[in-house]
């Protein structure tokens, strides 16, 4: 199989022979840095281009369709919950950037007591079945092959399941996993003792599959009262989990620190979460970051979260972080949204090169504010750990209600998380080996009594580990929730070719509205549900409402779903227009010289976009030495038909911004009947141009051709050229 980008991927050939699938390796790759020149730009922290991608719009407008890429691992989130959506969604992301496919929806592995062989992703949307993972992986091996660049493949190894999901994630060929059992026994109460033995059994593993580790520290400052107080214990929690991680036998190159920034505005954010971050790369200097957004302040203003994710991102730059994980814009909204997830990355693709270079211009202080605020949480996470001690150990500190306490230690609220190390989810289930206990299996935790063998599976034939042949694959279960039948259901909309908005899954119909209402929020959340349901939407409900006024106006998102489809058969595209070639057109005009009148009219003070369409400074028409006369801004139609008359120009350029009452309309058609009152309508051309204008609409008014957002000097010159041999 080979994707090809002019075509969809097809789920179902993911799915054939889906039970003879191997990944073709195990491991996290890095992507290789290599500061680099691109497009006339020197940069420092790039790495290797993509084979196929999507770059940002600016570069595609204005650097030459110039794609660079940040040199850290971007991480998306998928959260649809449905592993057939989610690979569409990776593809869509990978073309614009990211390398780190994690998923994360609604309910975690650790909330299951067991593995879970063959079920469908309704019990909870966890990829945590051998099929979701095998698919996942299948398909991300063709999207790496189309983008040129490893795709590493993530999810969790939590829960009283964490040992065997670990086994499944390394045959599986999964890339990185959060593991730390401190998560489990804080935030799902597994039992102490359980979950520490239980990460032992998983970190083994995930150390023989080259898997990176992350921890998941960062899910106190999500969940102490007082967030930016706890810094010190999220230091402490790091440092617990590293040093089990290297006990185990894991090295520190493969231990990943899940870092979040404490606050976000309207505290001042980076006197706060700056020295954090330095503290913590001073501390695990050898350790790698995974930079995230704190999404305790994520609210449903996409706005306000991309502000703050820029601000994290210029942390993650200062700090040197190896991963940015990206939070999409709309996590406050609970709607995992595809093109979010493409924001997201595009936010941090386009921040991180912005910033490229930075720590070459700018220095962090080792004294002052800085310096201070980092050896204070240094000092108070020492002395954190010394109090552990003292009281006994990390177990009986938990026990205490230690973690999670939104006092700034050594302050104490009493609010922290308790846990009874005799209690909790699986308690009393570990029970000592016997001395000769033996498991013939490789990378085995603990005391193990094997004879002599070169492999410890070669006492039974080999582990499924060492020869994949042996694992046994499960299909999904439940004879109505599940893949084939989600994709049976979608046959006939597929088999038609008919296209239906979605924002999560294939064709479900959603859509959002947009729109001010001069009212106060209450009435207007109202009324937009009201203007949705006589739009025809169903299912509709306010995403988002920002107050402009208590009574003035009122900003609402509404989220709602179309009832039909579209066939593309049945639309009337027009032919995408060819424009001549750059030399042709400048032969064209050497041969037969041209003149254009050129103008903002009416009104309209604008000026930028008509300069760009004529300037050689933006490539416009005198780059292929077309003479055109600047008129200005705010000039009378009359003046523009006199001055064409004066210098018997071929063509006249009105760019009209400003539509009140329609004001644009009305200049297109003045220009006509003017001209046509001159007796010069069959001798010049004329064009019009501007936001809102569209072809169509300046035909209607009587011009040659309308050009709207996005025109460039080179689809102004070519038509110009053409129509002109045309009369």
């Amino acid at each position: 199989m080979q994707l090809q980008p002019d075509e969809k991927l097809d789920v179902e050939a993911i799915l054939k022979d889906l039970e003879n699938y191997r990944p073709r390796r195990i491991g996290w790759r890095w992507r290789q840095s290599n500061g680099s020149e691109i497009g006339g730009f020197s940069y420092s922290e790039t790495s290797e281009t993509l084979k196929n991608g999507i770059p940002l719009p600016a570069a595609i407008r204005s650097f030459g369709g110039i794609d660079p890429q940040p040199d850290c691992v971007i991480t998306t989130e998928i959260a649809s919950g449905r592993f057939e959506d989610d690979i569409r969604r990776m593809r869509m992301a990978a073309w614009h950037g990211a390398d780190h496919m994690m998923v994360i929806r609604t309910a975690g592995q650790s909330h299951f007591d067991g593995l879970i062989e063959g079920t469908p992703e309704g019990v909870g949307g966890i990829p945590i079945t051998r099929k979701q993972i095998r698919a996942t992986r299948k398909a991300l091996d063709l999207v790496e092959d189309e983008v040129g660049r490893p795709l590493n493949f993530h999810s969790y190894v939590s829960g009283v399941a964490g040992s065997e999901i670990a086994v499944l994630f390394a045959e599986e060929g999964v890339a990185g996993a959060h593991q730390d059992p401190q998560y489990n026994v804080l935030y799902r109460n597994v039992n102490m003792v359980r979950s520490f033995v239980d990460a032992a059994v998983a970190k083994k593993i995930m150390n023989w599959a080259e898997m990176l580790q992350i921890d998941g520290a960062h899910n106190a400052n999500a969940t102490a009262r007082e967030a930016w107080k706890v810094m010190p214990e999220l230091l402490v929690q790091h440092a617990i989990n590293t040093a089990y991680s290297e006990k185990i036998g894991m090295p520190r190159e493969r231990i990943a620190l899940s870092t979040v920034p404490p606050t976000a505005p309207p505290a001042p954010a980076l006197r706060m979460d700056l020295p954090y971050a330095v503290a913590l790369r001073e501390l695990f200097s050898d350790c790698k970051m995974r930079a995230q957004m704190n999404t305790r302040y994520i609210e449903s203003d996409t706005r306000e979260a991309i502000v703050t994710h820029v601000l994290n991102l210029m942390v993650s730059r200062l700090t040197s972080a190896d991963i940015q994980s990206t939070i999409t814009p709309d996590e406050g909204r609970n709607v995992p949204w595809h093109h979010m997830n493409v924001s997201a990355v595009d936010t941090a693709k386009q921040a991180l090169l912005g910033m490229d270079g930075l720590r070459e211009m700018v220095q962090l202080r080792d004294d002052g504010e800085l310096y201070e605020r980092k050896r204070e949480i240094i000092e108070r996470a020492v002395l954190f750990l010394e109090e552990i001690e003292e009281v006994g150990g990390y177990f009986e500190a938990v026990a205490q209600g230690h973690f999670v306490d939104s006092g700034h230690y050594p302050e104490r609220n009493g609010d922290g998380i308790a846990r009874d190390i005799e209690g909790g989810v699986a308690a009393g289930s570990i029970v000592p080996r016997d001395e000769d206990y033996m498991a013939p299996v490789c990378e085995h935790f603990g005391y193990n009594s094997l004879p002599e063998v070169d492999r410890d599976c070669d006492l039974v034939g080999g582990c499924t580990l060492c020869d994949p042949d042996r694992i046994i694959y499960i299909d999904e279960l439940d004879p109505e929730d599940n893949v084939h039948e989600r994709l049976r259901s979608r046959t006939e909309a597929r088999a038609e070719g008919t296209v239906k908005p979605e924002v999560e899954w294939h064709g479900d119909g959603v859509v959002t509205l947009n729109m001010l209402l001069p009212t106060s929020e209450r009435i207007a959340q109202h009324a937009g549900l009201e203007i949705a349901k006589q739009m025809g939407l169903e299912d509709s409900s306010v995403i988002h409402s920002g107050s402009m006024h208590p009574q003035e106006g009122t900003y609402l998102e509404i989220k709602g779903t179309v009832t039909f489809s579209i066939d593309p058969d049945d639309l009337v595209i027009p032919e995408e227009e060819e424009l001549l070639p750059e030399e042709e057109i400048r032969e064209a005009v050497q041969e037969e010289p041209m003149k254009v009148v050129a103008a903002t009219v009416g009104e309209d003070e604008h000026s930028v976009g008509m300069r760009e369409i004529i300037d050689i400074k933006h490539g416009g028409l005198e780059r292929y030495g077309i003479e055109a006369e600047y008129l200005g801004t705010s000039v009378p139609i009359e003046k523009v038909v006199d001055a064409a008359i004066e210098i018997d120009a071929d063509a006249i350029l009105i760019s009209t911004i400003i539509t009140h009452a329609g004001v644009h309309r009305t200049n297109m058609e003045r220009l006509d009947q003017l001209c046509r009152e001159k007796g010069m309508r069959d001798e010049v051309i004329l064009v019009g141009g501007g936001t809102q204008i569209t072809d169509d609409l300046a035909r209607d008014c009587g011009m040659d051709a309308g050009f709207g957002r996005g025109t460039t000097g080179h689809d102004v010159a070519s038509f110009l050229v053409e129509t002109r041999r045309e009369k």
